[in-house]
């Protein structure tokens, strides 16, 4: 027995765009530019009406045990997405998503993002615009709005468990704007692996933080996360946050 589930929110409904993301069957028929594939999914930006949207489309459930049961890797994207926005944390704007299965078992899914427009990764910003980094004005207020995001998801006891550069969208303009994509392993924990969770989150920030900023902006990140001056207990977290990757990399 197959089931199917789509939704196609209230930004596109009963638009052209709506249209041509209608159902799922359109979706795995759509071509567009090739941004990317691997054996679990591929996507393509395909640009309607003079706006772009990133159309991932899963094949495989995911890894392991996730290829047959359980939360399927694209229903963990869409979900954690929506998290975001339901926290208050800037994300990409989901605007379509759903998964079909057989029997229980995953067949295949898809989620559609709008595009962040005028932005780039902050992997692609560290490679190719490293002038910015080295604009103090600029760069505190891109530290300042992913210190304020990490600690929302950290309040709300979520960990991203892949808080890396290129999982973080900027825009280039003179007041950036930041937004998260691909946060498929994300998820709720209880509070008793919420301090790791939250180690290795900033262990993954600072893993090209360390390289590319002044300890005096990893310090203001830091500060800023805790909202307040850091304390000798903060110190002892540092270290540990310093040392997560030892031997690791």
């Amino acid at each position: 027995m197959t089931t199917s589930s789509w939704t196609v929110t209230n930004l596109i409904k009963n638009t052209p765009v709506g249209e041509v993301f209608s159902s799922l069957e359109k979706v795995f028929t759509l071509k567009g530019e090739y941004v990317n594939d691997d054996k679990l999914s591929d996507i393509i930006r395909v640009k309607i009406q003079d706006k772009h949207y990133y159309v991932k489309r899963y094949t495989l459930g995911g890894k392991g045990i996730r290829k047959y049961i359980g939360r399927s890797r694209i229903r963990a994207e869409w979900e954690n997405l929506l998290t975001f926005h339901d926290l208050g944390v800037p994300a990409a704007e989901v605007v379509a998503y759903g998964e079909e299965r057989c029997s229980g078992l995953f067949k295949r899914g898809a989620a559609i993002t709008e595009e962040f427009d005028n932005s780039l990764d902050m992997r692609q910003l560290e490679q190719h615009h490293d002038y910015l980094l080295k604009n103090h004005n600029w760069m505190n207020q891109v530290i300042d709005q992913v210190a304020s995001a990490a600690r929302t998801l950290h309040q709300n006891n979520f960990i991203h468990t892949d808080f890396k550069w290129r999982n973080i969208l900027v825009t280039i303009e003179e007041k950036p704007r930041i937004a998260l994509i691909d946060c498929p392993a994300g998820t709720k924990v209880a509070s008793i692996f919420l301090e790791r969770g939250i180690i290795k989150d900033l262990a993954c920030l600072d893993k090209i933080g360390k390289k590319k900023l002044s300890k005096s902006q990893r310090m203001r990140f830091y500060s800023r996360y805790i909202g307040r001056k850091i304390n000798n207990g903060d110190k002892r977290r540092i270290k540990k946050i310093l040392s997560f990757f030892e031997g690791r990399e």
